[in-house]
């Protein structure tokens, strides 16, 4: 990942109800959430919500999927990762008081089944 790209991540997360969001639909796995569970789990009103989902579309940090007449949404992990990937490339690099640090301690941990 890019700077100018991990910039857009990141500012796309810098604001409350969408980094809760982004978090709920990490936490929901690959199925994602309905716009309406995402609409009653934040108590954002659908106008905003939308506009918030546009910002995060636009980062690439969600995709969604129209079923009939419910819009799935999905957190991209690759570009999370991605994301994680970039803030953490030089992880503990030069520093001697994090010499037991490695990258694999960097690492989200996934959700189990």
């Amino acid at each position: 990942m890019k700077s100018k790209e991990a910039l857009a991540c990141l500012a796309a997360l810098a604001q409350e109800h969408r980094l809760k969001l982004f978090r709920l639909l990490v936490e929901a796995g690959d199925e994602g959430l309905s716009v309406g569970e995402l609409a009653a789990a934040t108590g954002v009103a659908g106008a905003t919500l939308t506009s918030h989902l546009h910002v995060l579309r636009r980062a690439g940090m969600v995709d969604d999927e129209r079923r009939g007449r419910v819009i799935q949404c999905r957190a991209r992990y690759a570009q999370m990762n991605g994301l994680l990937g970039f803030l953490t490339e030089n992880c503990c690099v030069g520093s001697a008081a994090a010499a037991g640090c490695t990258t694999t301690t960097c690492k989200p941990k996934r959700k189990k089944s």
